[in-house]
């Protein structure tokens, strides 16, 4: 992998958030934008996608034209409509970087656990559905609390970026790293993205049982 010190400047991207009226999307969307980034957040209802953007200070609009205008994309949907955001969007997401961050997980009387993707992970789901995009895992274990949070300047934790595109996961390390003590760190091939996504259900159990907002550090690097 690239050294940190080595990868390349981000600073002018723009950042699209598919699925930005959440609360993960739009803290997402939130970071970035302090980072200095030109952001957009989009959903199927394009009065909820302007409502969620003004909270914030950014753009909002249908999935569509975030889709088509932004220089990276992040997939911040909900599981349910995974697939069929991404196969609506096919078109305008080709050529470009798609970051996948969605959690496939189901919740019960025992808590969250890991729900079975044919593909194999969510990430991968994505990477079938756009063959003609660059699609990268990344952003699974941020506390959408914490990004809202004002109180917290810097957000002190490590995210994971897997995929089979160097240049790619190169370019979401250094976005990751804009934000405020956060870092991207290159995590292995999109096939190994499953393990990923399925930790964060031992991250909210993690959250509930110590009533905090944790998330993870990678030692030694």
């Amino acid at each position: 992998m690239a050294e940190l010190k080595d990868l390349p400047d981000v600073s002018g991207l723009s950042i699209g958030i598919l699925g930005g009226t959440g609360d993960q999307g739009k803290g997402l969307a939130r970071r970035f934008a302090l980072a200095g980034h030109t952001v957009l957040i989009g959903s199927r209802n394009i009065e909820r996608a302007r409502e969620a953007a003004e909270s914030i200070g950014v753009r909002g609009a249908e999935n569509a034209v975030v889709a088509a205008e932004a220089d990276i994309v992040i997939v911040a949907v909900p599981w349910e409509g995974h697939k069929a955001t991404l196969e609506s969007l096919r078109g305008e997401l080709a050529g470009k970087i798609v970051v996948d961050c969605v959690n496939p997980l189901g919740f019960d009387k025992q808590g969250p656990y890991a729900l079975p993707v044919e593909e194999g992970s969510a990430a991968q789901q994505a990477a079938a559905v756009l063959p003609d995009s660059r699609v990268v895992a990344a952003f699974h274990h941020v506390s959408a609390v914490i990004l809202l949070d004002p109180e917290v300047a810097e957000v002190g934790l490590d995210v994971l970026v897997l995929g089979d595109d160097r240049e790619a996961t190169d370019i979401v390390q250094a976005l990751a790293s804009r934000i405020s003590g956060m870092r991207g760190i290159y995590g292995g091939r999109l096939r190994n993205a499953g393990q990923v996504e399925a930790l964060t259900a031992n991250l909210i159990a993690i959250n509930r049982r110590y009533k905090a907002h944790a998330g993870f550090r990678v030692t030694d690097v």
